[in-house]
């Protein structure tokens, strides 16, 4: 599922959610759906990368 995501097509409560301080918070699904991490230590973060040590730990 390594397909390109359009940003428009992003839809609320499932990809994303606003947090209190009105930013986007991505969800396990979408970081599933993109198919890879990041690296920026995001909150639903499902491939267990830790910001600290800088590394992947697989579940």
């Amino acid at each position: 599922m390594n397909e390109k995501i359009d940003p428009n097509n992003l839809v609320e409560g499932e990809d994303y959610y606003l947090t209190p301080e009105g930013y986007r918070c991505f969800t396990e699904k979408y970081h599933l759906k993109r198919g890879y991490c990041c690296k920026s230590g995001c909150r639903h973060c499902p491939y267990g990368f830790d910001k600290k040590t800088g590394e992947i730990k697989k579940k």
